[in-house]
């Protein structure tokens, strides 16, 4: 298994060499030249697995044994996925479970993700990115400085997931004054001599363009050791693939069923996971992409204009994780959408990279996006009120805003007398946005043990000027 990039200019590489390169020399993502092939009797023999087995069943086949040893990596995926790590649950789920399923209403389901250690899904795919970047560079005998940008969750699940390894700093830059409370308490309260949090004034596309404009330097690259935690890392697509794989299994019967999938997104990483298991042979009829106000994947999906933002046009929302106008991961989809034409990205994306937009409405690929499942809608800070409302008041149940935005998009694409399963995937816990869940419910969210107080706690940040140079700066003095 070999691994291209989507402006192909960069050479062929190994999935460990993805892992420590990050973004491609060429400015471009990692993908494998080809897409493993599942029959349904595939799918039959993974139904049943735990899911530290089922991760084994779908990891080994983008990682070739003489790359990572595969009893190595079943090791890896053994100490990531416990129930000890993902230990938060709701009731009556079992925590070794990994991502339970909660049956809503007829044919309607949540896929729980937020069992682990900073309460959001990230870190499904980022526990699993800390244990194995640690075995790499003790293996090569190297070190690594992780350059990472978040809108929220990213940041505080990274760094969680990277506290004691060695090897490893991590320079996380996030939005000044951008997240929530919570969130800026879970990154900024870490004392850890190897997590620096540099504070930028602007938006999470403003840290993501300095994190690629870093990544893009090939000389600072790699005098500096560079390397990612963004999802445009592939190693974080691939943990996320599992646990499309288990949700499935988990709301059908039988491996000839087919079912919808709603996925809140910003950054296009999470519901790419979701495409690469289409693609492998998972039967998802829909994928739904759910946005907030900052709704350019919802016009891309509608009208075949995809048209980023600047930061001064980007809306600052209830669902602050999703506050991205410029989604990262969009170019994988685009590169199949594209029959993999290299040629032809690099001319689209030399637009995006100039400010511009490009619009495919009129060429033939935006008339195959239905072949891809894709489907999306947007909502409001009034429909997420709405729907944290109504899903307290229906089905006792209390979601997060970004979920919020999910149930929006799945209502709007949901028809329950097709019997088809809709399964929305959880993007946090209510608590990490307890403001607008309060707005809604009039009442405080559950914390988990041991987080009460956690605003309180000292924090410690950086705060640096939103020029790349500035964080070039500041990486070399403290690493």
């Amino acid at each position: 298994m070999k691994y291209i990039s989507t402006r192909g200019q960069a050479p062929k590489i190994n999935f460990s060499e993805t892992l420590i390169t990050g973004l491609a020399s060429d400015g471009g993502l990692y993908l494998p030249e080809n897409y493993p092939n599942l029959s349904t009797d595939n799918l039959e023999e993974f139904r049943n697995l735990s899911y530290s087995d089922l991760a084994f069943a779908i990891m080994k086949l983008f990682i070739d044994d003489d790359d990572i040893p595969h009893d190595d990596l079943r090791n890896i995926i053994n100490k990531t996925y416990t129930k000890e790590i993902f230990s938060y649950t709701r009731d009556n789920q079992d925590s070794s479970d990994i991502t339970p399923l909660t049956k809503v209403d007829n044919h309607l389901y949540l896929l729980s993700l937020s069992n682990g250690p900073t309460l959001a899904f990230k870190d499904i795919a980022m526990q699993f990115l800390g244990n194995i970047f640690e075995y790499l560079l003790h293996k090569k005998n190297k070190t690594l400085n992780i350059l990472g940008a978040t809108s929220g969750d990213t940041g505080s699940a990274a760094e969680y997931a990277m506290i004691g390894k060695k090897g490893v700093n991590v320079f996380m830059l996030s939005p000044r004054g951008k997240m929530s409370p919570f969130q800026t308490a879970q990154m900024y309260s870490l004392q850890d001599n190897n997590i620096f949090n540099i504070s930028i004034d602007g938006f999470f596309d403003d840290c993501q363009d300095i994190v690629k404009g870093v990544s893009n330097d090939l000389d600072f690259k790699n005098q500096n050791q560079i390397g990612a935690v963004n999802s445009i890392n592939w190693g974080r697509i691939i943990a996320q693939v599992v646990y499309y794989f288990k949700g499935y299994f988990s709301s059908t019967n039988a491996s000839n069923e087919v079912i919808d999938v709603t996925v809140p997104s910003g950054n296009f990483g999470n519901i790419c996971a979701g495409h690469i298991s289409r693609m492998m042979g998972l039967p998802i009829r829909k994928l739904v992409v759910a946005t907030n106000e900052n709704n350019v994947l919802d016009e891309f999906f509608k009208t075949g204009v995809y048209k980023p933002r600047t930061s001064d046009d980007t809306y600052h929302t209830s669902s602050p994780s999703m506050d991205i106008s410029k989604a990262s991961n969009f170019e994988r989809f685009i590169f199949d959408l594209i029959e993999r034409n290299p040629d032809e990205l690099r001319s689209l994306w030399k637009k995006i990279d100039q400010g511009e937009s490009f619009d495919l409405s009129n060429t033939g690929y935006f008339g195959k996006v239905s072949n891809y499942g894709f489907t999306s809608s947007s909502s409001s800070h009034q429909n997420r009120l709405h729907f944290i409302k109504l899903l307290h008041k229906k089905y006792n149940l209390i979601i997060d805003t970004h979920t919020a935005d999910g149930f929006k998009a799945a209502f709007d694409h949901f028809d329950q007398t097709e019997a088809i399963p809709m399964v929305v995937l959880e993007t946090a816990l209510p608590t990490k946005f307890e403001e607008t869940v309060m707005e809604a419910i009039k009442m405080k969210p559950p914390r988990p043990d041991g987080l009460s107080n956690i605003e309180q706690l000292p924090q410690k940040s950086f705060e640096v000027d939103n020029d790349i140079n500035q964080v070039k700066q500041f990486i070399e003095s403290h690493s």
